[in-house]
């Protein structure tokens, strides 16, 4: 699926609302990484960043953006790589 942005003149970009519903979901949830959003919508990163912040409240939208910078679960690599040392006896502290 291939990304799902159009333009509306004085409205800028806008994403379907059912594929924007699906993305916010994924995006709250804690264990959903943003390489699996991009696997299963074709929206990076940035793209859900902007998804949120024009499909929620701006205090909603802060919280959100607030839980997931640097979250270790919402970035492969850095989940992978937690995992490693987990399991090489080297744990991180265990985040909210």
């Amino acid at each position: 699926m291939g990304v799902c942005f159009f333009w509306e003149r004085d409205e800028g970009w806008r994403v379907r609302e059912e594929l924007q519903d699906r993305i916010i979901r994924m995006a709250w949830e804690d264990r959903t990484t943003f390489d699996e959003i991009e696997k299963k919508t074709g929206y990076r990163e940035a793209d859900v960043i902007k998804v949120m912040r024009g499909g929620l409240k701006a205090s909603s939208f802060r919280r959100w953006r607030k839980r997931v910078s640097g979250r270790v679960t919402k970035h492969r690599g850095l989940f992978e790589k937690s995992r490693m040392e987990i399991k090489e006896g080297r744990a991180r502290p265990v985040e909210d």
